[in-house]
C-alpha cells in the first residue's frame, strides 16, 4: 500500500510539473487509474487517496470492480475495445467509454441505450499511430465518424481518444499527440451538434509530459501505480482477436 501511495506522489508531481512547464492549470489534467488485473483492495486505497477515476479494459472485470469499489463512488470509463456482445454489460457500470472507433459498435450501442432509456457519454478512439495492429479509426475518417455517430441521441461524443506508438523517441510520440489536437481543433470549427472537444484522453506513464504539452486532459496510468502485472500487454491489446 505504501508503495501505491508513492507512486501516486511520484505521478501527480510528473503530471504537475509537465503543466508547469506547458504553461497549464493542472486541474485540467485528471489522471485514470488503468486498474486491469488490480485487486480492489488496492483500487479502494488508491481512491482513499482522494482519486477519482478508473478505466477498465476487460468487461468481465467490471462487474467485480465495480461492485468492491461503489462505496468509494468513482468515475467509471471503459478503456478497452468494445465488442457488440460485450455492450449490455458495459453500460451498467460506465458513465464514459473511450474507445468508439465505428460507427457499427456505435449504432448497437445506441440501440441498447434506448431500450434502457440511458444516455452514455464516449470518446473517438483514433489511430494516430497508424499501426495496423491498433484499435482506432484512420485519421482522415475521424470527422465523418464523428459526424455519423453525432445523430445518436442517446450517444455524446466529449472527445478524442490515442494510444500513442510505444516508443523511445518522443518525436515521433510527439506526433501522434500533435495529430489528434489537430483533429480536435478541426472537430471544434465544425460545431457538429452534440458534439464536445473538451477531453483529449492520451499519454501513460512513459509519455505523460508530452502528452500534456499537446493539451492531453486524461492520463491513464496503471503499471506505473500499482506495479507489474502477471499478464503481457497483449492480453489487454488484443488487436486481432475478438474473444467470446
Amino acid at each position: 500500500m505504501n508503495n501505491i501511495k508513492n507512486n501516486l506522489s511520484i505521478i501527480h508531481n510528473r503530471m504537475i510539473k509537465a503543466c508547469e512547464i506547458a504553461n497549464r492549470n493542472k486541474d485540467e489534467v485528471r489522471l485514470l487509474l488503468a486498474t486491469k488485473t488490480v485487486a480492489p483492495n488496492y483500487i479502494n486505497f488508491a481512491l482513499q487517496q482522494g482519486e477519482t477515476l478508473i478505466g477498465e479494459n476487460k468487461v468481465q472485470e467490471l462487474k467485480q470492480k465495480c461492485n468492491s469499489v461503489k462505496k468509494m463512488n468513482p468515475e467509471v470509463h471503459f478503456i478497452g475495445h468494445l465488442q457488440s456482445n460485450k455492450i449490455n454489460e458495459v453500460i451498467k457500470w460506465v458513465s464514459c467509454i473511450e474507445s468508439i472507433d465505428r460507427l457499427s459498435i456505435a449504432q448497437k450501442l445506441q440501440k441498447r441505450l434506448a431500450i434502457e432509456n440511458k444516455e452514455i457519454d464516449i470518446l473517438i478512439q483514433v489511430n494516430t499511430s497508424f499501426e495496423e495492429s491498433k484499435f482506432g479509426v484512420a485519421p482522415n475518417e475521424a470527422i465523418e465518424l464523428i459526424k455519423n455517430i453525432a445523430t445518436l441521441k442517446n450517444i455524446h461524443i466529449k472527445g478524442l481518444m490515442t494510444i500513442g506508438l510505444l516508443s523511445s523517441k518522443s518525436n515521433e510520440i510527439r506526433k501522434c499527440f500533435q495529430l489528434l489536437k489537430k483533429i480536435q481543433n478541426e472537430v471544434k470549427s465544425l460545431n457538429i451538434p452534440n458534439v464536445e472537444m473538451n477531453e483529449l484522453s492520451m499519454g501513460m506513464s512513459n509519455d505523460l509530459e508530452i502528452a500534456i504539452e499537446k493539451g492531453a486532459t486524461i492520463i491513464r496510468v496503471g503499471t506505473a501505480i500499482f506495479g507489474d502485472r502477471i499478464y503481457p500487454d497483449s492480453y489487454y491489446w488484443n488487436e486481432t482477436v475478438e474473444s467470446k
